[in-house]
């Protein structure tokens, strides 16, 4: 197999153009004979006037190691032998038939936009196994090819179902409204703790004798059980800000110039990011192209942002978090939960701002930056349900936070043209971008101070979205396996 990248063409090229592109790339007479698969597709947008598709391949061809020779030495690493995928070829074994596992699930976000790109360089995503379980589930074949894929806050829905479903039809079994209220922890001689089991609410104790913890990141009361039962946590960094929304049709003019509304680019998204003379960095987080902003709060008396879209991508504005990045030494010192006292302190003073109805605090970005609370909106209606109430941010975010988005926005307006217009929207506030807590683990992904406990996903703090939770999933269960197959042969 051979991998060709960086094959370039026009927006709008006929579809026999990307066969006669690797034939040219590959030297090969016109009528040749070969397969090929894409492995990804992306455009180059930074000159609107001439975008380009970029596509990677997989071709297969007779006689490919002297094809391969010349064309290695002259191209470097645009051309080069695809090695096969070898990740996830287990040996099978038959495991201890009394091992019971408990978990939760790692990658099953909802109520965003379904993104399933990652910075994680890891071969269970650079085989693209993730994302072949998630067409098996019921995504969109195109998610295998896409540079950025997505796949719609409903179709995630759906896609869980069917895993769900999957699950239950090997023997798994699914408890509803079964919270885990306590821990049974053995200590053994030697004064090491073990997971032997759990309580969950109205007092039935399950034995286990392995544990997957699989929460969220908005999972409060669980954490202050573990800690409470002695289980390791630490503080982890996270950010605080708003989400700011514009008409799809400004970013998409900004992004593609005349080519906006090409069936090829579908909606446009971006990614910011400032480092402010105030030490801290404002970026956008899980942008959301034609989606809207959404409640994200899990407790009463507060107020929280998200955001969310549909595969369509047809809805509303654009909207993306605006959010700074924060630290526990810096910003919130003290014990483990300290992030959370200070997620909850902002979220409070949301609520009011917002009126006291779960209504959310919003501003104008032109009356933001002049520091006066707005009174009227602009051309930009907010899209967050139940509505709302139009204020002065600054009363609820961080004296920081405000400096540092107020300096960022006229720098990420001369990137974007509009980003910082006067009638953008500010919508607050934003602060679950990622757990603000640890559950700690080891080299073998157990807890540091608790065996037989697997702390997996976005909740323990180990990842940062969908696709970085489902990897973070699969190597915490090859891990479970280990752990199973040893006990099985001690």
């Amino acid at each position: 197999m051979i991998r060709i990248t960086d094959l370039k063409l026009p927006l709008g090229h006929p579809p026999d153009a990307l066969r006669a592109a690797i034939a040219a790339r590959l030297g090969l007479e016109q009528g040749a004979v070969f397969d090929f698969t894409i492995a990804r597709r992306a455009n180059d947008a930074r000159r609107k006037s001439a975008i380009l598709m970029v596509y990677s391949v997989d071709v297969a061809i007779e006689g490919e190691p002297a094809i391969l020779r010349p064309i290695i030495l002259d191209r470097g690493k645009m051309v080069r032998e695809r090695t096969k995928d070898t990740w996830g070829l287990w040996r099978r074994r038959e495991l201890n038939p009394e091992s019971n596992v408990q978990f939760g699930e790692g990658g099953a976000g909802t109520f965003s936009d379904g993104k399933l790109w990652s910075q994680v360089k890891d071969p269970r995503f650079l085989s693209r196994k993730v994302l072949t379980e998630f067409v098996a589930a019921g995504a969109p074949p195109e998610i295998l090819t896409e540079a950025h894929p997505h796949i719609g806050t409903f179709r995630l829905v759906s896609m869980v179902e069917h895993m769900r479903a999957s699950i239950e039809a090997l023997g798994g079994e699914y408890r509803w409204q079964h919270r885990i209220d306590d821990l049974v922890i053995e200590t053994d001689g030697d004064g090491v703790r073990r997971l032997a089991g759990l309580v969950l609410q109205g007092g039935e104790v399950m034995e286990a004798g392995h544990v997957v913890l699989a929460i969220g990141h908005s999972a409060r009361d669980t954490f202050e059980m573990l800690q409470d039962r002695g289980v390791y946590l630490e503080p982890k960094p996270f950010s605080i800000g708003v989400r700011i929304e514009h008409p799809q049709s400004w970013i998409d003019r900004a992004r593609f110039g005349a080519c906006a509304k090409h069936p090829d680019l579908g909606a446009a998204a971006y990614t910011l990011s400032h480092h402010c003379s105030n030490g801290r960095t404002v970026y956008s987080f899980c942008m959301c192209p034609g989606g809207r902003v959404v409640a994200a709060a899990s407790e009463p008396g507060r107020v929280v942002t998200n955001g969310m879209s549909q595969y369509s991508r047809a809805e509303f504005n654009a909207n993306s978090g605006l959010v700074v990045g924060i630290d526990p030494e810096r910003d919130y010192p003290g014990d483990p939960l300290a992030g959370v006292s200070f997620q909850r302190k902002w979220e409070s003073l949301a609520f009011e701002a917002g009126g006291g109805d779960y209504s959310a605090p919003g501003q104008r970005v032109g009356d933001f930056l002049a520091g006066r609370a707005s009174d009227a909106l602009g051309d930009v209606a907010p899209s967050y349900k139940p509505g709302v109430r139009l204020t002065d941010l600054a009363s609820c975010l961080p004296p920081f936070a405000v400096d540092a988005i107020r300096e960022a926005l006229p720098v990420f307006g001369r990137q974007i043209a509009g980003y910082d217009h006067p009638d953008a929207m500010l919508t607050g506030v934003e602060t679950r971008t990622s757990s603000p807590v640890r559950i700690t683990r080891g080299a073998d992904f157990q807890s540091l101070n608790t065996r037989a406990l697997f702390p997996a996903g976005e909740g323990a703090g180990y990842a940062g979205g969908i696709l970085s939770a489902a990897i973070d999933g699969i190597k915490v269960a090859e891990a479970v396996a280990k752990s199973i197959i040893r006990g099985a042969a001690a």
